[in-house]
């Protein structure tokens, strides 16, 4: 088994169409085209081919100085072969020149990435990894250790908004006012999530800052999916403090396109977008650090909730919430949500 460079048309075919190949396409969830060649400009992708030619397994390689000394690597999809396996970490480890493996990233942890642990028989959905049961044991019959383990969630939504208590006379007393995104004012936005987001996050060790042009690429196209009920954020005295932003889920259509997503793809799925209002991502969610604990976050909990209630929503799932973050947890907990997909990254030394 060998690696080789993406370098041709057909190379990038094979490397997007592999896990197609492999995966059942009602769980696996595809990352779409565009952002895989995107990726491409950034990190270097590699198809292992089998003696007669055939891709039998994928991956890309990068580093990124906000996490540290690492090689990184991504997009990794292999069968169940260690022969296989081997030529993908070969080729990371080769080009780690002795820094230690994280990954699977796209491009980074707070992106997308990671292989799930558990929950197999439940299907992937968007931002989130999907991967057949064999993966966590092939990682760790190779020398790889878990990092910073962590679980998706999922909430059945009817019913759902009345978990969340808030005192409304805090509203006027403590200066509280709930602000919602819009298709037209995304892009103006982008500034106030960004400086949320980042404060938020910042104490978490798989998290690494998002820059203006990031968060921009991330969000690139969002405007015309949005739902403008699922992205809110709370202003304290007019300072943001708060925020949830969750999509409409539209998974179902990246598997039966194959994560295509070109100009047809993207008017069709425009022209069908009410489609895909019975399930919805919870992407992200925080409050700034010197107003955690007052409750902010169970008020625009509840406002995205009612949202979805009066909007037919059945399902809220939400990206993975590591194990150690329990305050998250609790939070999906008391509106009856369950684990989902035990989740997970890797590590390992490069020798």
């Amino acid at each position: 088994m060998k690696a080789f460079p993406v370098r041709t048309h057909a190379d990038l075919r094979d490397f997007c169409e592999l896990p197609l190949r492999l995966h059942p396409r009602d769980r696996y969830v595809p990352l779409p085209v565009p952002v895989i060649k995107r990726h491409g400009k950034t990190a270097s992708l590699y198809v292992v081919r089998d003696a007669r030619g055939r891709a039998v397994g994928r991956t890309s390689t990068h580093r990124d100085a906000t996490f540290g000394s690492c090689q990184l690597f991504g997009h990794t999809e292999f069968t169940d072969d260690d022969a296989v396996f081997a030529a993908l970490t070969g080729v990371v480890a080769g080009a780690a020149e002795g820094r230690p493996l994280f990954g699977p990233v796209a491009l980074l942890p707070n992106q997308t990435g990671g292989v799930i642990t558990s929950g197999f028989t439940e299907r992937g959905f968007v931002d989130s990894a999907w991967n057949p049961a064999y993966y966590p044991a092939m990682y760790e019959r190779h020398g790889f250790t878990r990092r910073f383990e962590a679980d998706t969630w999922a909430v059945d939504v009817p019913g759902s908004a009345a978990a969340y208590d808030f005192d409304d006379s805090r509203l006027g007393a403590e200066q509280l006012v709930v602000r919602h995104g819009s298709r037209r004012g995304l892009r103006r936005r982008l500034p106030i999530l960004r400086a949320m987001l980042n404060a938020s996050f910042a104490g978490l060790g798989y998290y690494t800052e998002i820059s203006a042009g990031q968060l921009a690429e991330q969000t690139d196209g969002l405007a015309y999916l949005l739902d403008e009920g699922l992205l809110v954020w709370l202003e304290k005295a007019g300072r943001p403090v708060a925020f949830v932003v969750a999509v409409p889920d539209i998974s179902e259509f990246l598997m039966r396109t194959g994560g295509r997503l070109g100009p047809v793809e993207q008017l069709r799925l425009l022209a069908t977008r009410s489609r895909y209002r019975r399930d919805a991502v919870l992407v992200v969610k925080g409050t700034v650090p010197d107003e955690q604990g007052r409750g902010y976050m169970t008020l625009l909990s509840r406002e995205v909730h009612r949202h979805l209630e009066a909007s037919g929503y059945r399902t809220l799932r939400s990206t993975f919430v590591e194990r150690e973050n329990t305050a998250s947890a609790a939070s999906y907990r008391r509106a009856g949500g369950k684990p989902l997909h035990g989740y997970t990254f890797y590590q390992r030394s490069a020798a």
